[in-house]
């Protein structure tokens, strides 16, 4: 199908786009790399009176260190996030985590702004967000205000995102050189959207306990999931196997996807449990590493 009649607009500033935000509102989408909208338009599901292309704005393209922040634009493409330097250094999990999304294909256009907008419940980005407890900046006519990750996302779907404003940039806490990091995920296919996935970072003390464990979950439910119970269950434990486990399933009860056509929720249930393990067993194997200084 052929997307419905639409009113282009292509601002070249922030202050532009949020203008025809305000006079819009929600009649109006934004286009940035158009992987998941305009299948929704082809596919008529979405009908905006106007389509807001922010690929011009050249402020939405910066990757930046701002002291203890790494500030990447909305409109940074996916695959940057895999190759540029002050990424791989300051905030490890998140090119690991962005091989995950779809195809090479799919990460050239796709934004790092336009995944955390759609916040489909299975994306990568959304999840490594909110275990990475990033904060996400918006713009509107009022001004700029930030948002918390966890706060961001509000249901299928759904952002804490107003009408008249535009995403304009996430901000990741630089990841302290000693923490270890891990993500997982399993999908029927390579590339296809994870039936369940999980984004964890650790800490450790000189002995060896966990001091911070900070789990995101996707694929579960309407949105990431923060997995407090099972961070709660690891504080000062060890990190045994026997110890990660018990935690794991501290995630079941957070499992709300029912069945479908890929998988039963007593799977999901399952796997649930599995990914957080992974996740967490492989950030410990980091931070063991970082410590023995490799």
């Amino acid at each position: 199908m052929k997307p419905p009649p639409f009113t282009y607009c292509d601002p070249e500033s922030v202050d532009e786009a949020v203008a025809l935000k305000s006079e819009y509102g929600n009649d109006s989408l934004v286009l940035a790399g158009g992987q998941s909208l305009l299948p929704m338009l082809n596919m008529r599901l979405a009908r905006p009176e106007a389509l807001i292309d922010i690929n011009k704005i050249g402020d939405l393209q910066k990757i930046e260190r701002r002291a203890d922040i790494l500030e990447v634009g909305a409109g940074v493409r996916q695959y940057e996030l895999e190759d540029h330097p002050l990424v791989g250094e300051l905030v490890p999990l998140l090119p690991e985590a962005t091989g995950y999304i779809g195809h090479i294909e799919n990460r050239h256009r796709g934004t790092v702004g336009g995944s955390l907008a759609h916040a489909d419940s299975a994306a990568e980005l959304p999840c490594t967000a909110v275990a990475l407890d990033a904060t996400v900046v918006v713009h509107g006519a009022s001004g700029t205000r930030t948002i918390a990750a966890q706060d961001f996302f509000q249901g299928r779907m759904t952002t804490a995102l107003e009408p008249e404003e535009v995403l304009v940039a996430i901000r990741y806490p630089v990841t302290p050189w000693t923490a270890g990091h891990g993500f997982v995920e399993v999908s029927r296919r390579v590339g296809d959207l994870a039936l369940a996935g999980a984004a964890a970072v650790v800490n450790l003390d000189e002995d060896g306990r966990f001091t911070s464990v900070s789990v995101g979950v996707l694929g579960i439910s309407d949105t990431t999931v923060r997995a407090s119970a099972v961070e709660s269950a690891l504080i000062g434990e060890a990190p045994t196997e026997e110890n990660i486990a018990r935690a794991a399933k501290e995630i079941v009860p957070s499992v709300t996807s029912g069945d479908d056509l890929h998988a039963t929720r007593a799977y999901r249930r399952h796997l649930a449990s599995v990914v957080v393990s992974r996740a967490i067993t492989a950030a410990v194997a980091r931070a063991h590493e970082r410590s023995n200084g490799k």
